[in-house]
């Protein structure tokens, strides 16, 4: 029996897929267009989709909210992409710009805030304030060394 339970390793495993993801993403973007990269990206993504869609059990049978509640996650998912491509195309390094759009749930965590009503420990309160420390601090960009002869 496993220490972990399994949506911790499935998490870890997506860590490491999105990780190495973004390092891919900056090594298209340094040769084709954002656009052609996202094309790519959304032609893998299809073929994955396809081969789920013939391998897994999947309920059909959705009530209309749901539906389209995934239409629209997937769009903006799709649209977050698209962007992040662009940022690494237009010259963001690749160190910067994931760790940056990587911090996309301080953006649930002030929805389900403001939204949901749900509340914050002081543990997690603090680390959203570091988290947007850490979004400042990266986004910095470093002065020229001073090049006096």
């Amino acid at each position: 029996m496993s220490l972990l339970p399994a949506w911790m390793w499935f998490a870890g495993i997506a860590l490491l897929f999105w990780g190495i993801t973004g390092v891919t993403q900056k090594l298209a973007t340094n040769r084709i267009s954002s656009e052609l990269s996202f094309i790519w990206f959304a032609y893998a993504m299809i073929a994955i989709s396809a081969v789920l869609a013939i391998f897994a059990p999947i309920h059909w049978h959705l009530r209309p909210l749901i539906f389209w509640a995934a239409v629209v996650g997937g769009t903006l998912n799709g649209l977050g992409a698209l962007t992040s491509f662009t940022a690494l195309e237009s010259g963001g390094k690749a160190a910067v710009v994931i760790s940056l759009i990587s911090l996309y749930p301080l953006v649930t965590v002030a929805f389900a805030v403001t939204v949901l009503h749900e509340h914050l420990s002081t543990a997690q309160a603090v680390g959203v304030g570091l988290a947007i420390v850490a979004a400042i601090l990266l986004s910095l960009e470093p002065k020229p060394a001073d090049t006096k002869p």
